[in-house]
């Protein structure tokens, strides 16, 4: 007889073989993440997507129910150990159920656990006729149905008794929908329901608390027209505050009130924080609210502490310190606590177990990106209240309005892919170009946005005048400028012909603009050796006219701390007293800036970087003058905002440095473009369409093109080098089509990035001295009379072996090699 058991073992060692290569083998995606097919709908891609992403899932899956397929279902997701409950009924959208935070705000009525779940039942045996027949619960239930919009509806199970089924039919119509003069009086339903009922019908909480939300509307309702029947008049906003209000500052608190959770989005400097604080008061007295958290950036919880004890008679808490006193902070009783966004994320479980009735977010455009993890945790923060604040709810796209949206209202603007969907215009490459149907955020916004401009609500606030001060750029400058606008030209070429970067040309890209942008500044900036840029001269003949001679405080902006340096050389040299802000300083010492700033009147200049451009009350200048300009019209605003506001009594003149044909002046063009958004989406007189300058994009587009099509054809080296390149992309693209996902993009050098790149750069330029060298000594020729090639090369007298003799560099340049080589290779 022969013996099979090598054979077998053979084919188990070859199955487990084909098993572990079948892992380690990328799964090809039948549809694109970034690009919908042109054959199916929005919502039906959306469903694909996540039907594709769930099969690929390890997720743990456990009947929690009587039924094999259609039952509870708990789905486990191993990696963030977080678990749903799953209620399957059919194969079709919105047949089903799950309590993840995707399924209640898609509008799609499935989600990757549902997706997961019926992938993992219809392998079942029988489990495909189930699906085909028509499945009656032996149970009626009622749910929550998510769509555009949320209704509460009626599953009748099979035997319903006929008493029963006409009960519901005084609540629910023919289709089986909660009619909407009920939703008040949902809970007598149950109280109807006979208590020796046996037909079992469930009702699940999502229901419940969507049904608590019109109720507590309702009463909130009633609450205001009894205590408030005057509006701004009533006389519970006689003393609200140690302070005297505006009228437009009682209408925005009332409005908050009203609302429960609103934005109030005026410009900068109408006083947001005394129309947050009033409202927490008001909130205090009509529902007697006894905790409320402030969550601000980190320079402004001292001042949040500030003002609440200069209008409020409440106690207040910040939030600092080590993880076991900010606990202890937590528990201890107090009306107020101001956290900052970092904190979010470690606390918020302390958060949790303090549970506040109100939220103010001050400064919300910290979680206008969706992806980032300080987003992510301040949306998962609960409350019955909140009040969002930010003069910019929106910066550079419509996505950023979406994302602090959430936290108001998660349901508001529906879901993410459908609202960017509504709203974008793209070209032919899916490049945004611009953006439509503004007017329809506009109104969908009235119950919950409320905005007002300076020129609306105070017309007593002084003038201000704004100037750009254009400057000419130095030969050095211009150099470095120049560089780098090449490499920019030739990496845009490249995205126009494949439509993707690589992470390195995505770094290189970044950089170089950077690069020009700081050298549009001055040559310090790159290289901290040279001193090249008049803007430095410029600035010195303003300060001593406006600051020495007209005896005016300034305050003064550089998004680099490296261009604040040279502003302080200007400042010392010509006796000017000042106080420099900066991202190095710490929370605490930065009021004590402010202070110095406002009360000593020997204190002429508050020099800063863009971490005071946010938040400050620097109403004792009245010139703001900004080294460069930013990319973002917000911050440029922010910053002038910190003077040009509320308590300002003389007339505020801005200041704007700009080096002419740099990429300064192109930036200018960008911020034409943002602001026409900002205010088409925000403001009543906006355009309901707003697009990208047509003309301006197109001649960019030429000059780069003709730039590039000049360097291909004038330089073989260069085109060797483009073909090399090409091949790289090649096999990036293929990457792309196979839905890989590209390598996450680079931020921006910071100071110290720029540092990092600067070692690098001289790293290299000592390694290629090094070399040349080498290379000049092997290639002198020998001496014919001496028998000896060059001077470099000489021979060891015992054993006749052959070296070279070559000239290091200076012995702090030598070091500073190998000290930057042994960095680079430990970080490999």
């Amino acid at each position: 007889m022969k013996s099979t058991i090598g054979d077998k073992s053979a084919k188990k060692r070859r199955s487990t073989k084909i098993k572990k290569n079948q892992k380690k083998r990328p799964i090809k995606l039948k549809v694109s993440k970034t690009h919908k097919p042109e054959d199916i709908g929005l919502e039906e891609w959306q469903r694909l997507l996540r039907k594709q992403f769930a099969e690929q899932q390890k997720f743990k899956l456990k009947n929690a129910g009587n039924h094999s397929i259609f039952s509870e279902f708990l789905v486990t997701n191993p990696e963030t150990e977080k678990t749903y409950k799953i209620s399957i009924r059919g194969d079709k959208p919105s047949d089903n159920f799950c309590s993840c935070p995707d399924y209640s705000i898609n509008n799609l009525g499935t989600c990757k656990h549902i997706e997961f779940t019926l992938f993992k039942l219809k392998k079942k045996r029988g489990a495909k006729k189930a699906f085909a027949e028509t499945h009656a619960l032996p149970f009626s239930e009622i749910y929550l149905h998510y769509g555009l919009k949320r209704e509460i509806r009626l599953r009748q199970g099979k035997d319903i008794p006929s008493s029963l089924s006409k009960l519901m039919k005084k609540f629910f119509n023919t289709y089986n929908v909660l009619k909407d003069e009920q939703i008040l009086n949902f809970p007598q339903l149950f109280n109807a329901i006979p208590k020796n009922n046996k037909h079992e019908v469930r009702c699940y909480d999502d229901v419940m608390s969507f049904v608590a939300e019109h109720q507590d509307t309702a009463h909130r309702e009633n609450v205001i027209k009894k205590k408030l029947k005057q509006g701004i008049k009533s006389p519970l906003f006689k003393n609200i505050l140690k302070t005297e209000l505006y009228p437009y500052q009682k209408e925005g608190a009332l409005f908050a009130v009203k609302a429960g959770r609103c934005l109030i989005g005026d410009d900068m400097g109408l006083g947001k924080t005394i129309q947050a604080l009033t409202a927490a008061e008001l909130m205090a007295k009509l529902f007697n609210i006894k905790k409320v958290l402030i969550v601000s950036p980190t320079s402004l919880k001292h001042q949040w502490n500030g003002e609440i004890e200069k209008f409020c008679n409440r106690t207040s808490c910040v939030i600092e310190g080590l993880n076991h006193h900010r606990r202890q902070l937590y528990l201890n009783e107090s009306f107020y606590k101001l956290v900052n966004y970092e904190l979010i994320f470690r606390d918020i479980e302390y958060i949790r177990n303090w549970s506040p009735d109100l939220i103010i977010l001050d400064e919300a455009q910290r979680i206008k990106n969706w992806k980032t993890r300080t987003a992510k945790y301040v949306k998962q923060l609960d409350s019955t209240f909140a009040i969002v604040l930010t003069g910019t709810p929106i910066e550079n796209k419509i996505e950023e309005l979406h994302s602090i949206m959430e936290l108001i209202d998660r349901h508001h603007l529906g879901p993410l892919y459908r609202f960017v969907q509504m709203h974008r215009i793209v070209d032919e490459g899916g490049k945004v170009i611009g953006y439509k149907d503004l007017k329809s955020i506009r109104n969908s916004l009235g119950n919950v946005l409320i905005r007002r401009k300076k020129d609306e609500v105070l017309k007593q606030l002084p003038e201000r005048i704004d100037k750009n001060f254009f400057v000419p750029m130095t030969k050095e400058q211009y150099v470095i400028h120049d560089e780098n606008y090449d490499i920019v030209v030739r990496l845009v070429a490249k995205w126009r012909r494949y439509k993707f970067l690589c992470e390195a040309d995505q770094r290189r890209l970044l950089i170089a603009l950077n690069f020009m942008r700081m050298a549009a500044d001055n040559t310090y900036l790159i290289d901290k050796k040279t001193i090249h840029g008049p803007k430095i001269d410029e600035l010195e003949v303003i300060l001593k006219e406006l600051i020495i001679d007209g005896n005016e405080k300034a305050v003064i902006f550089s998004q680099w701390l490296r261009m604040t340096e040279l502003v302080e050389h200007v400042l010392a040299r010509n006796g000017i007293k000042y106080v420099h802000l900066n991202g190095n300083v710490p929370s605490k010492q930065r009021k004590e800036l402010m202070t110095q700033f406002k009360e000593d009147p020997e204190c002429m200049v508050f020099l800063s970087t863009d971490a005071g451009g946010v938040g400050l009350n620097l109403q004792s200048g009245s010139i703001v003058i900004n080294m460069d300009i930013p990319w973002n019209p917000a911050i440029l605003e922010q910053r002038i905002g910190r003077v040009h506001r509320l308590g300002q009594k003389r007339s505020v003149r801005v200041i704007n440095f700009i080096s002419s044909e740099s990429i300064e002046a192109r930036i200018l063009e960008l911020l034409k473009f943002k602001k026409s958004l900002f205010a088409g989406v925000l403001d009543s007189e906006g355009e309901d369409v707003v697009m990208v300058g047509e003309s301006q994009v197109s001649r960019f587009v030429k000059t780069v093109e003709t730039v590039t099509e000049t360097l291909e054809k004038s330089d073989p080296a260069i085109e060797k080098q483009e073909k090399r390149e090409e091949e790289s992309d090649e096999i990036a693209a293929e990457l792309k089509e196979k839905n890989e996902e590209p390598a996450k993009k680079t931020a921006p050098p910071t100071e110290t990035g720029v540092e990092k790149s600067e070692q690098l750069s001289n790293l290299l330029k000592a390694g290629a001295q090094l070399l040349t060298n080498l290379s000049n000594a092997i290639e002198v020729p020998v001496d014919t009379k001496s028998k000896k090639r060059g001077a470099l090369i000489e021979s060891d007298e015992k054993t006749g072996q052959k070296y070279l003799k070559i000239p290091l560099p200076e012995k702090d340049v030598l070091q500073n090699i190998f000290s930057s080589l042994g960095e680079l290779i430990s970080k490999q």
